[in-house]
């Protein structure tokens, strides 16, 4: 509305298409509610009460159906339902879930707000702002036709019996009309947001939004610990077996060749094809070790500090294991962890500790080096918190110069004793 093409853009008439439909919508969600109520009086005392309460808390369903559609005129940002879809096919489901929905109880009372006081305001409104300026616009045209010439009545009250009168009350029409197009944008726009506040509020849309983002966070966490388990299993079954094999062959070569310079060469290639399936080795264990995924978190962090370059004490004890995701995200905390400690804290020693309790799964990592680990300087510790805040977790540093260094970890998540776990 504060642009200056408003008045000559469509939005006035849209408007009034809005609120003309309202009064419409209006008018036959009364006559409804009141037909349903003549209805069920009319029927036996034994059909009036459940049934009736059914009947009265659906019929707010329909009516919050037409007007999302209806505040397409004027919104461009549409209003969607926040209906569940049933658990169960069939009525009884379908019943039952609407019945139990906030949003059902939402859209009655908007359909009772509306049939008792909405659609005047918007009837009201219609002929004050849109009926009232176009009848004195059409003054000229009635006096030409109706009143032969001779006279006409603006409003049906003010007779007007010459054609400069005329012509002025159509002008002073225009201008009511330029100034009542306001009115009507106003008007429309707040009926709009009322409506969207009863029967889709925004902060359950957004809410609503939150939802959807956490569970495609989630999604794209599974997938990518999908993809990497199959890069290493593709890595660990093609390229390794094929190096082994080389290995093999050159090995053998190296045996049967005799004596000089084919058999020196034969050696360096051996060698170098040893050197390969070393480092295959390492970046598949870095991808997604085997160890982790045949026995567990304990085994892995275990593992870990076994190949750590400074002494590394571990006290892991969990009762069961957490779900793919966290335990690949509290595998390679600990492993980012170990590698500062041997790349940057100069510790004689460092301990691993953790659990599960209160339904969160803890690690805490500890070194007595000297400390001082900044996040900007480029460890790896605004890696760590990234990778931690997608699945909700929670990451404390506490590194004073001088040591010790503490970083304790937690996620959110529940243990399993079977095999069978959910990502």
């Amino acid at each position: 509305m504060s642009r200056p093409g408003f008045l000559l853009s469509a939005w006035p008439w849209r408007s009034a298409a809005y609120l003309l439909t309202g009064a419409v919508t209006g008018v036959a969600t009364l006559l409804g509610i009141v037909t349903v109520a003549a209805v069920c009086g009319a029927l036996a005392i034994v059909l009036v009460g459940l049934p009736m309460l059914v009947v009265v808390a659906l019929s707010g369903i329909p009516v919050a159906w037409a007007e999302r559609r209806r505040v397409r005129l004027i919104d461009s940002n549409p209003v969607s339902s926040r209906h569940q879809v049933p658990a169960a096919p069939g009525l009884w489901a379908w019943l039952t879930t609407r019945l139990r929905e906030q949003a059902t109880w939402r859209e009655l009372g908007y359909a009772l707000l509306l049939a008792g006081l909405l659609w005047p305001v918007d009837a009201l409104v219609i002929t004050v702002a849109l009926l009232l300026p176009l009848s004195m616009v059409a003054t000229p045209l009635l006096m030409a036709t109706v009143g032969d010439g001779h006279e006409a009545k603006v409003l049906k009250q003010w007779p007007v019996t010459t054609w400069p009168t005329a012509f002025g009350v159509a002008v002073l029409g225009l201008l009511l009309m330029g100034l009542c197009a306001y009115v009507l944008g106003v008007t429309a726009g707040a009926r709009a947001e009322l409506a969207r506040l009863l029967i889709a509020s925004r902060e359950g849309e957004l809410g609503a939004k939150v939802v959807e983002l956490a569970r495609s966070r989630v999604r794209l966490v599974d997938a990518f610990e999908a993809e990497r388990r199959r890069i290493e299993r593709d890595l660990h079954d093609g390229a390794q077996q094929r190096l082994v094999a080389l290995t093999l062959a050159l090995g053998l070569a190296r045996l049967d060749a005799p004596p000089g310079p084919l058999a020196e060469q034969l050696t360096k290639a051996h060698q170098e094809a040893g050197k390969a399936l070393a480092e295959l080795r390492e970046l598949i264990h870095g991808i997604h070790p085997k160890v982790l995924t045949d026995y567990g978190l304990q085994a892995a962090v275990s593992d870990a500090a076994d190949r750590c370059v400074v002494p590394v004490d571990v006290d892991l004890e969990l009762p069961g294991r957490p779900t793919r995701a966290v335990e690949s995200a509290a595998y390679f905390v600990v492993c980012e962890a170990l590698a500062n400690v041997a790349k940057h804290s100069g510790a004689d020693g460092a301990q691993v500790r953790g659990g599960h309790r209160g339904g969160r799964l803890f690690l805490e990592v500890r070194d007595d080096g000297c400390g001082g680990a900044d996040p900007s300087v480029g460890s790896g510790l605004t890696g760590l918190a990234d990778r931690v805040s997608v699945l909700d977790g929670r990451l404390a540093l506490t590194s004073p110069p001088g040591g010790p260094t503490l970083l304790r970890v937690e996620f959110p998540c529940e243990l399993t004793k079977g095999a069978d776990r959910s990502a």
